[in-house]
């Protein structure tokens, strides 16, 4: 058993589990924090991939949440500008569905709930005259746009947890918590790694679950608790197809069954659509789209789009659980997304804490009230500091991403332009530092297709915990959508090979 005693153990490498870690650790507070598989392997790398209001939470009421969400957009995007950014959302008027009248009301509140200073406000377009209509079928006429803003959710995780670590936190991937146990006011933690089966115990002052979907199972299996809270599974998914429309600004379109979803451009070549929601009560390891939804999803889309879609033009899928807190309500679009802390903390016992809900626009917000709850349990729990406290690689406005291109443009110029722009996206200012030292193109070593190099792999295993071919392809980058089985093959097999070189 290590001798330290933490101040906060966390269950969960997802966005809640990193934001908390982040806070926490920027607090001046040890953190331990322990993920079963990769950093944002589950739900947090299953989003929509947007930071936003939520525009149809009005129609349930949640104007706290709609509020909040509304507020933090802005904050983010300080904080991330190179992972994130403004994007124009187009909302056609279908006849027969919601009135204009009501569009226009929702509008209104979401342009002024939330104390917006940088993105431009709503307004109606003709559809007839606009370029976003050029898509569209002809009997859409009417439309309306909005601001919300885009991110790359698994970036936004990775970086979080990036910032815990310099600022002393423990970030352990692949590590299971077997079990957690009481032990008067310290909880005794035993973990197995499991790549190498290793054992380790621990001890904190705090316990944190941050689980996501499995936040009950870890109450169930792992720690034995006598929560009372009940966990909706609802599964949401999504399919990319070639894209659809030629102009930067992505779609919301309303569906007879009064659900909404998304078409959103997407890493350059694609459109990406969803989200469904329909309640979960499979098995965690196995979250897959199935034909239903995937019909679905292509049918919502045909009745808008003149170029129509089917399950055939679907070139990759990817599905999300998320952990609601079970309010009661009868269908799965109704039940809320706000997030739920649930503190258990038995006096003379060391407190436990349950995170249920929560969304990725919020995540910041949520790791600050998670503090508040347990901040007690601490001499000197430090201040809330994390308020457009840019994260790594995000040091810089988002007015100025192009200056970031040119200078990484004149530093490198034997480099293609598009993966300049790929890297400043990815890593913001960090590029320069995964770049360093590479002074012509035969530096940034062998080359495993779609512009993924070795140097870029190896700067991934060091710093971003990467282990495996899929932690880069589909949660560092997407190049997924871009390189051969073949390619994807040797770069796993080279993976293998050079890891254990790389890890610092």
């Amino acid at each position: 058993m290590d001798s330290k005693i933490y101040d906060i153990a966390i269950i969960g490498g997802g966005i809640n589990g990193c934001g908390i870690a982040r806070d926490a650790a920027g607090r001046g507070l040890s953190v331990a924090l322990f993920e079963k598989y990769d950093i944002a392997s589950g739900t947090s790398s299953s989003s929509t991939k947007l930071i936003h209001g939520g525009l149809r939470y009005l129609e349930h009421y949640e104007f706290r949440l709609v509020r909040e969400s509304l507020k933090e957009r802005e904050v983010l995007l300080s904080m991330a500008p190179h992972i994130s950014w403004p994007l124009r959302f187009v909302l056609p008027h279908l006849p027969g569905l919601r009135p204009a009248w009501l569009i226009r009301l929702g509008l209104f509140l979401y342009d002024h709930l939330g104390g917006r200073k940088i993105l431009p406000g709503c307004r109606a377009i003709d559809l007839s005259q606009d370029a976003a209509g050029k898509p569209l079928r002809g009997h859409l006429r009417k439309g309306f746009e909005y601001s919300d803003c885009w991110v790359d959710d698994a970036r936004l995780v990775t970086l979080n947890a990036m910032d815990a670590a310099t600022k002393g936190a423990g970030i352990h991937v692949r590590t299971e918590i077997t079990a957690a146990t009481r032990k008067g006011e310290i909880w005794e933690i035993s973990t197995t790694n499991t790549l190498d089966q290793t054992t380790r115990t621990i001890q904190a002052k705090t316990l944190v679950n941050a689980a996501g979907p499995w936040v009950a199972e870890v109450l169930n299996h792992r720690i034995g608790s006598n929560s009372r809270s009940q966990v909706r599974l609802v599964k949401g998914s999504h399919i990319v197809v070639p894209r659809q429309f030629d102009h930067d600004r992505a779609y919301i379109f309303q569906n007879a069954d009064k659900r909404i979803i998304f078409a959103i451009p997407y890493e350059r070549d694609f459109t990406l659509i969803g989200t469904t929601d329909v309640d979960f009560k499979g098995e965690l390891t196995k979250i897959e789209a199935s034909e239903d939804e995937i019909a679905y999803l292509c049918d919502a889309a045909n009745e808008y789009f003149v170029k129509t879609i089917g399950p055939s033009d679907v070139v990759w899928t990817y599905s999300g659980v998320r952990p609601l807190f079970d309010s009661g309500e009868t269908s799965a679009q109704k039940a809320t997304r706000d997030y739920v802390l649930e503190l258990d903390h038995p006096k003379g016992q060391a407190p436990l804490l349950n995170i249920f809900g929560g969304k990725i626009t919020t995540y910041r917000r949520l790791a600050e009230e998670a503090i508040e709850k347990i901040e007690t349990c601490f001499a000197k729990p430090g201040n809330p500091w994390t308020t457009g406290v840019p994260l790594p690689g995000g040091d810089f406005a988002f007015e100025q991403f192009n200056h970031l291109t040119d200078s990484l443009s004149q530093a490198h110029p034997y480099m293609d332009p598009q993966l300049i722009l790929r890297l400043a996206h990815g890593y913001g200012t960090c590029a320069h530092d995964l770049l360093a030292g590479v002074n012509n193109k035969s530096d940034l070593g062998e080359h495993f297709g779609a512009g993924l190099y070795e140097r870029e792999v190896a700067y991934l295993i060091r710093k971003e915990w990467a282990k495996t071919s899929e932690d880069i392809l589909w949660r560092r980058t997407k190049l997924g959508l871009r390189l051969t089985a073949d390619e994807v093959q040797h770069l796993s097999k080279w993976m293998d090979e050079n890891r254990a070189s790389m890890v610092e």
